[in-house]
């Protein structure tokens, strides 16, 4: 059962991407107004009566905008969120307390794996950032029992990692992972200190230099050929550059050995839709190098 994912926007303006498998269109964040995520979605041939439930990652204010809870209500599609994000989107927005009151609101867990469709399971993964619960979340698609899933690891805003979340994210067919910043960059940027220290700590974002430690160690415990893409997400538009981010993790996939698809996100327009199929043999296959830069 093939998986497409695309990154409608990602960075501190907004987040929101689209997964489809078998129909069933998911958002994962909705940090986008519903007028410009419908944009957003128009321009890589999708609407709105594609999506079938959003996911929300942490209550920060660019992961989620009442305007499009509201437009969750209207058209009756469920949010899947943690319990510790309730008081914040109820006491910062109105549209929550409608979706609750509805039942389309749905609780997930830490740790704890969940359907969110027939064939599509997701299984919450813990992050460390300064919004209370977060998470990132790995998601494998099948279209039975006894065939090999697709599988995607996400994960941003956090500001470190350990063995237990690169052990999670292993064995992914496509890796969607967070590159903020340029540590020199971010010391550079004449922001105020408290800002920068809040950036760097470890429950902040991750440096170009983190996330590449994160993707070897990723890839060192995945099988060969695991992952095939690799796409960068929330850079930070002030203390990172594209070519920064995309050479850093480069230069890890070629050290690694592993044939790879790079993808860096932008926060200004959508990016490509990638559509990933599970090998036939049950192996993942290694693709040749194919690097992708969309700024």
């Amino acid at each position: 059962m093939p998986l497409q994912f695309t990154v409608l926007a990602s960075g501190s303006a907004g987040n929101a991407c689209l997964i489809q498998v078998d129909g069933f269109g998911l958002l994962l964040d909705a940090g986008l107004g519903p007028r410009l995520l419908a944009s957003r979605l128009d321009a890589v041939g999708a609407s709105w009566n594609h999506i079938r439930a959003v996911l929300l990652t942490h209550t920060h204010a660019d992961h989620w905008k009442d305007k499009t809870l509201a437009q969750l209500y209207r058209r009756r599609i469920p949010l899947y969120c943690h319990v510790d994000h309730h008081d914040v989107l109820s006491n910062y927005g109105r549209a929550f307390a409608s979706l609750s009151a509805d039942n389309l609101v749905h609780r997930y867990d830490a740790g704890e794996e969940f359907h969110l469709a027939p064939g599509l399971r997701c299984r919450p993964l813990p992050l460390c950032h300064d919004s209370g619960a977060t998470f990132g979340f790995r998601l494998e698609a099948s279209s039975d029992l006894f065939d090999p899933p697709v599988v995607l690891g996400y994960a941003a805003d956090l500001g470190s990692w350990d063995a237990e979340l690169a052990r999670a994210l292993a064995n992914v067919d496509l890796l969607a992972l967070e590159f903020n910043h340029d540590v020199d960059l971010e010391y550079a940027s004449g922001r105020p200190p408290y800002l920068i220290a809040r950036i760097l700590s470890e429950a902040g974002h991750l440096s170009n230099l983190q996330a590449v430690a994160l993707l070897r160690e990723i890839t060192r415990l995945s099988v060969p050929g695991r992952p095939r893409h690799v796409v960068q997400l929330h850079l930070s538009r002030d203390c990172n550059r594209p070519a920064l981010a995309a050479a850093a993790a480069r230069a890890a996939l070629l050290d690694a050995g592993s044939g790879v698809e790079l993808y860096t996100a932008s926060q200004y327009e959508p990016g490509p839709t990638l559509v990933v199929e599970a090998p036939t043999n049950g192996c993942a296959s290694a693709p040749q190098f194919d690097f992708l830069l969309a700024t």
